[in-house]
């Protein structure tokens, strides 16, 4: 019997490895997304942390560091000249989107025209959403979500008839709405900070992204196991540990 729940252990473990590796080194079915993550040396300016491993190309991360790309056309300047400081958080924004092979576990299956698949309550660190908050509270925008309902009929984003032009800090109140509201949901608040392993990082210490590898590894791993690995270890072996009376 020994020998027997051994090779189940062994089974269960190699099951959750699996499913953790489903969501690991994976590119989004976006509109500039590589189909595979694979090592970039010439990635430009604040997306250079992804060289390693990126999602994107070198031509991707020049366009993500314009004022109105051709990316998507959308224009960081709709009420007015954006503060270089607040823009800086948007191009670091683009880049983790465009560039991270890290965020399997909250990549989703959309239908739009634009892209199959995007990212849905990724956990930021509190440091990184409360410095994009602080940085932007002051420039002006006159959309609360700035994924829809923007007047395309130029080719690019405009304000939409019966909208004004605020304060980023009116329009979003606080650091969560602006973390959660602003790309419908991609991103998810924390409390969570730096070096927790529960939180994703913009911007990092050094040149690297992989700081982020380590979180993403634990997320896979409660995706894998459907609640948590210890947990879901348990569930699986628990059918078989009450044959045995154990």
């Amino acid at each position: 019997m020994l020998r027997c729940l051994l090779l189940l252990l062994l089974t269960a473990a190699s099951l959750l490895s699996a499913a953790k590796e489903d969501y690991m080194n994976q590119c989004m079915d976006g509109k500039h997304h590589k189909t595979e993550p694979g090592p970039e040396d010439n990635l430009h300016g604040q997306c250079a942390a992804w060289k390693d491993k990126a999602c994107c190309t070198e031509n991707t991360t020049h366009a993500a560091h314009q004022d109105q790309s051709y990316l998507y056309s959308f224009n960081w300047n709709h009420c007015g000249l954006m503060s270089e400081q607040c823009k800086k958080h948007f191009i670091q924004d683009t880049c983790f989107y465009e560039c991270s092979p890290n965020l399997g576990p909250w990549i989703q299956t959309v239908d739009q025209s634009w892209r199959r698949q995007r990212i849905v309550d990724v956990p930021l660190c509190k440091e990184d959403s409360e410095a994009w908050y602080n940085d932007c509270k002051d420039d002006y925008t006159c959309m609360e979500n700035w994924h829809k309902g923007w007047n395309w009929t130029d080719g690019v984003n405009k304000c939409p008839a019966g909208t004004s032009c605020r304060k980023i800090g009116v329009v979003f109140p606080s650091v969560k709405d602006f973390c959660e509201k602003l790309w419908s949901n991609s991103y998810k608040f924390t409390e969570h900070l730096r070096g927790s392993g529960r939180c994703m990082q913009l911007f990092f210490l050094n040149t690297s992204a992989t700081a982020n590898v380590k979180v993403a590894e634990y997320y896979a791993g409660l995706k894998g196991s459907g609640s948590s690995p210890r947990l879901g270890l348990g569930v699986f072996l628990l059918p078989f540990l009450s044959l045995w009376g154990v």
